[in-house]
């Protein structure tokens, strides 16, 4: 939002200490400064920051990060931040706060109205596995197919069904996705036209494990996902606090956290991408019963073999021991009383501007509650 000097000098105290510039509330009331009337929204440009309400999406961004880590560089990849790496960098590429980026915070945002969640309100962990969802079907360089089982049930013929098809973008579908990173509108359409016969599967399982507090029966289930090879971690954490979990000690899940507010990289010319905004160098803990009970599962196959593994795993070390309560259900085939399954498509013309999205203003914004988190 850009004001004027007098604007921002309001904001400033001359207290001892560091100095805090706090952001004018967005109101429909003007704001009265020296006699000239200022309107915080004018230019309907919406937030200008994700404080407050963009912890769960990023969440949601780190998860498809490590998935796409997986995809292209290997489970075994680790970052060095004096190496320089191509298929790294079209990753990052995917992830930066601008429109034109597939992951960006600003087409989580805008992909979340059409999940009924305004742009700066809080997403809970089966809104933002949603949008992933269908955000995926726009980024055709890493061909990968997110699937998110409901109702706490893992369906393997519709995961097949989907990991098997082929995409087929439209030619203005091929024109305008939303990022290449490097690859031309030809080799794209090239590469649609020579589909994967497995195209790498992100499966999610959103879940809500307890009322308002996590029940303690799930504890050992839930820290067992966390051994299986193809495990993405966890998104949740506690109403308006997202973490990302990515593994346990003892009865502590340890966890990376977005809060920590930091200025967009700005990329100018073929410079390498400034990275180290994209990595968290201490992750922290919390005890497992502080968790809150609405989470999402995230699992990474590479092709149809390491799903089968997947699949024999959940079985053998989740569901089938007798000491655990089953979190999920692994099933061969859609219940008979259930919907057919229908294939996620890209629809031809998606709107894109984020900039043209009305956002909630600050005495309508809604936080997290317990509807937030989805009752499954």
């Amino acid at each position: 939002m850009e004001l004027s000097g007098g604007m921002h000098a309001v904001c400033v105290t001359y207290e001892a200490g560091a100095i805090q510039f706090e952001e004018f509330p967005k109101t429909k009331e003007p704001a009265w400064i020296l006699g000239v009337g200022y309107n915080t929204v004018s230019g309907g440009t919406g937030p200008m920051s994700d404080q407050g309400w963009g912890c769960m999406l990023r969440c949601g961004q780190m998860m498809v990060a490590q998935a796409l880590i997986c995809r292209h560089l290997g489970r075994d990849w680790r970052w060095n931040s004096a190496a320089y790496d191509n298929d790294y960098t079209k990753i990052l590429q995917l992830f930066l706060d601008k429109k034109d980026s597939c992951y960006s915070i600003h087409q989580i945002a805008q992909m979340g109205v059409s999940e009924g969640k305004s742009v700066g309100q809080w997403f809970g962990p089966n809104t933002v596995a949603q949008v992933l969802k269908k955000l995926a079907l726009f980024e055709d360089w890493s061909s990968l197919a997110i699937h998110v089982a409901m109702d706490n049930t893992v369906i393997i013929d519709d995961i097949k069904k989907l990991c098997r098809s082929a995409r087929q973008p439209t030619p203005s579908q091929v024109t305008n996705s939303f990022l290449h990173n490097g690859v031309s509108s030809d080799q794209t359409s090239a590469r649609s036209r020579s589909p994967l016969p497995w195209q790498p599967l992100m499966l999610i399982i959103p879940l809500r494990l307890g009322l308002s507090e996590l029940n303690p029966v799930y504890a050992d289930c839930l820290k067992a996902c966390f051994t299986l090879r193809q495990s993405l971690g966890m998104i949740g954490g506690k109403p308006n606090h997202a973490h990302y979990f990515i593994g346990y000690v003892g009865n502590s899940l340890v966890y990376l956290d977005p809060h920590t507010t930091q200025p967009a990289v700005e990329l100018e010319g073929n410079v390498p991408i400034p990275d180290s905004s994209f990595h968290c160098s201490h992750p922290s803990r919390m005890n497992i019963q502080d968790l809150d009970p609405s989470i999402a599962l995230g699992f990474f196959c590479q092709d149809e073999a390491d799903f089968a593994d997947l699949c024999d795993n959940l079985r053998r070390l989740i569901i089938g021991q007798k000491t655990h309560n089953a979190m999920f259900e692994v099933v061969q085939s859609r219940p008979t009383h259930w919907p057919p399954y229908v294939l996620p498509t890209r629809p031809d013309g998606t709107k894109t501007d984020f900039t043209s999205l009305d956002y909630e203003l600050e005495g309508d914004r809604q936080y997290d509650s317990d509807e937030e988190f989805e009752i499954l």
